[in-house]
């Protein structure tokens, strides 16, 4: 039997192919600053995000996807082209700078040593050919430094951004609860089971709990929910789009933030502009975040070989201590968020560094 490619599979290779076709076709050298993301297609302002996904949409605001004629090759770790060996081949040959964020790595704790190696593959190269390198946090540079290596060219530690007039705290925080949101995509097991456990273990105290899960889910929910006792308490709300993001934020007293070695979660800053402290695993680039004034980290054991979340009962006493002093948590988390991690600045920095690499590219 014929093998039929899916429609949206299909579409993706056939507007590759159209910008390949226009890409190759000689023409003057351009000039000025145009950026490429290396995909066809930027997520639209509001549209749902996943991932890497999300500082693009926010870049390409200001500097539009120019995928015929770009001056500047930008990419990101976590949304890799499946073209991008052809990419950096071109950009060499055209004399094009490229600018890579790194995000996070691979590493045998959730890929397995050989997985990881596959991960880290396209990483290695993309990390060889930068001229600059945009690391996400001080997590990101050393993870870098242990599975992929040294930069080549220059580098700095540059925060993931939010638009703090768009993430605001509600103007009235919810009547019932406490309630509690485990927001991302659930592709870890784990994470999921860990937070309802949290929840289980906080309903002693605080019999009016609730959890907020978003995204997709690794594991069904429903047999662990009834296991543990807690139908009516948990809300699986699926994927949403980023214009649906602060009101759900609203929605919350507080963010329960259950991945381990997270490399710079743009949803905990999301999260901290609309006011909700963040109780986490005192691991990868949150502590970085989050501080010690916006939310509560909990020790665990950390090793590149396995993924240990705390356990249950600890973020579950974590979480009372943010809620003793829910008002001074959410105050020093929108302070935090506006001060460290605005859109503004973050877009400005953007800016030079692409006028600096545009016009070292002009004068070559």
């Amino acid at each position: 039997m014929t093998k039929l490619w899916a429609p949206g599979r299909a579409g993706r290779w056939g507007r590759a192919g159209a910008r390949w076709a226009r890409t190759l076709v000689p023409r003057p050298r351009a000039s000025g600053v145009r950026v490429f993301y290396g995909h066809d297609r930027v997520p639209a302002p509001g549209e749902p995000v996943a991932g890497g996904t999300a500082k693009f949409q926010r870049l390409a605001t200001r500097f539009p996807n120019r995928a015929h004629d770009f001056t500047l090759l930008y990419l990101g770790s976590t949304w890799l082209p499946r073209d991008l060996r052809a990419l950096l081949w071109l950009a060499r040959r055209r004399r094009i700078p490229v600018i890579s964020n790194q995000d996070g790595v691979g590493y045998p704790g959730w890929a397995g040593h050989e997985g990881a190696e596959e991960f880290n593959r396209p990483l290695r190269r993309l990390l060889a050919a930068a001229e600059h390198v945009l690391y996400q946090s001080e997590f990101c540079k050393r993870a870098a430094d242990e599975f992929l290596g040294s930069p080549r060219g220059s580098w700095e530690v540059l925060y993931n951004a939010v638009d703090v007039d768009s993430f605001v705290p509600a103007e009235k925080a919810p009547s019932v609860g406490p309630v509690l949101l485990l927001g991302g995509d659930q592709y870890q097991a784990y994470r999921l089971e860990v937070a309802l456990r949290t929840l289980r273990a906080l309903l002693p105290s605080h019999p009016e709990a609730r959890l907020l899960v978003t995204g997709r889910l690794a594991m069904p929910i429903e047999p662990l929910v009834v296991e543990l006792g807690l139908a009516g308490r948990v809300d699986a709300i699926g994927r949403y789009a980023q214009r649906d993001a602060p009101a759900l934020f609203q929605r919350a007293h507080a963010l329960l933030h259950t991945k381990v070695n997270d490399p710079c979660p743009s949803l905990v800053i999301e999260a901290m502009a609309c006011g909700l402290p963040v109780v986490y695993p005192m691991s990868g680039g949150v502590p970085e975040l989050v501080g010690e004034e916006a939310g509560v980290g909990v020790p665990h054991p950390h090793s590149w070989e396995r993924d240990e979340p705390p356990d249950p009962e600890a973020l579950a006493a974590a979480v009372e201590r943010v809620l003793a002093d829910l008002p001074g948590y959410g105050a020093n988390a929108r302070a935090r968020a506006v001060e460290r991690f605005a859109l503004g600045p973050w877009l400005d920095r953007h800016a030079g560094l692409f006028e600096q690499l545009a016009g070292t590219s002009e004068a070559r």
